[in-house]
């Protein structure tokens, strides 16, 4: 806690932030993420592409077991083996993008899971809620443990910290 954070990768440049919170603790009340983000790491988001060259800003323990891919966004190192993603410019387009997390909600999420806070903390954790539309769905259409139904919404799930393997 306390500590600054200096960013410099190539989406973002001269950016600083405070640690105010404890790694991983001390959330907002109504946001119960199921994933660390080393987790989601692990399983395989974003087709891999995510968070290549900004591994400096965040614990090399997240990257021990990352499935990641520098070059292009590779679908089959995602946990479903889908594309389960919208590039960068359609949520720029719908300026869903915060200017201090140019990434989108998974950069927000590990800055805010590392211990940051941010004038942009509610309407994200309310964009994170917003994706339990798809855990309903899941339950209603797919039988417990089918990990082969509807695998793009799980995958999606797994993008916003929803562990849907334990749907």
């Amino acid at each position: 806690m306390g500590k600054i954070i200096s960013v410099n990768d190539k989406m973002q440049q001269g950016y600083s932030y405070e640690l105010v919170e404890p790694e991983g603790m001390n959330f907002a009340p109504d946001f119960k993420p199921e994933l660390s983000p080393k987790e989601m790491l692990t399983l395989g988001i974003f087709g891999g592409r995510f968070m290549t060259d900004c591994r400096d800003e965040f614990p090399a323990d997240w990257f021990s077991e990352a499935r990641l891919c520098p070059e292009r966004h590779d679908p089959a190192l995602n946990f479903f083996g889908i594309n389960a993603s919208k590039p960068l410019s359609y949520w720029q387009q719908k300026e869903w993008i915060y200017p201090e997390d140019p990434r989108g909600w998974f950069q927000w999420y590990c800055r805010y899971y590392l211990g940051r806070r941010s004038i942009d903390d509610q309407r994200q954790i309310k964009r994170w809620k917003a994706m339990t539309r798809h855990i309903a769905q899941l339950r209603k259409n797919c039988p417990p443990g089918d990990l082969n139904c509807r695998r793009k919404q799980r995958q999606a799930l797994l993008h916003w910290a929803y562990d849907s393997r334990e749907i």
